[in-house]
């Protein structure tokens, strides 16, 4: 099956899960592309992908530089955001998408002041409880509240990654529990409302769709088993 074939599937399965939960919200897939070549990049763009995901900074500098990319094309920072890479970050990215804590978010506001720049943030969520996960826990509304007011900051929704056990019962309850939480966050913010809900990788990017997803983050989907490093 081609790349072309897969996005195809993929936009075609989002469909039927938008029908079967009755939702109509807009489902942007995000390509999930770390360790593909910029060749890869490119052609999952020309299959009219608009959002490019990368978890690693040092890989995604060495691969843009080799990638031709359209005007429209979005470059999303998906992985755990180091302090020390931030500036970086801030240069190479269109988006964040995994701010974890206020120290972060604060790091991040600042440099983007430092440079005159704006881009759209989420704030990432534990809602699986996995220790092994970065991002805030449910319960702590004040601190994500607390992200959305911070000065340049233009977070416009959340994220959250699936429980590792991959039980499609507890993936649902971790996704509505995001769904949940920004209903609680926008009842709280006055001055703007979250609208982004990006949830769902490969294997249960259904159950996010009928869970309220916007954004759903293939990888393996798209182009199989991950290339060995």
């Amino acid at each position: 099956m081609s790349l072309k074939d897969r996005v195809l599937e993929a936009q075609t399965k989002i469909a039927r899960a938008l029908s079967q939960s009755e939702r109509k919200q807009e489902v942007e897939i995000v390509a999930a592309t770390k360790t593909r070549d910029p060749k890869l990049i490119e052609n999952t763009i020309a299959c009219g992908v608009k959002s490019i995901g990368e978890n690693r900074i040092q890989e995604a500098e060495k691969k843009f530089q080799k990638t031709t990319f359209n005007t429209n094309t979005k470059k999303r920072f998906i992985g755990h955001l180091q302090s020390n890479k931030v500036n970086k970050c801030v240069e190479l990215f269109d988006t964040i998408d995994s701010i974890h804590s206020v120290k972060i978010a604060k790091r991040i506001s600042n440099r983007l002041i430092e440079v005159n720049k704006k881009i759209e943030c989420l704030v990432e969520v534990n809602t699986s409880g996995d220790q092994t996960k970065h991002g805030f826990l449910p319960n702590e509304i004040k601190e994500m509240v607390d992200c959305v007011s911070i000065e340049n900051l233009n977070i416009c929704g959340l994220m959250t990654l699936g429980p590792k056990s991959q039980d499609p019962q507890k993936t649902r309850e971790s996704f509505s529990l995001l769904r949940n939480t920004m209903i609680k966050i926008n009842s709280i913010i006055k001055h703007k409302k979250l609208k982004e809900l990006s949830m769902g990788m490969s294997g249960d990017y259904t159950i996010g769709v009928e869970e309220g997803s916007t954004m759903v983050r293939l990888g393996t989907f798209l182009y199989g088993p991950r290339n060995p490093q």
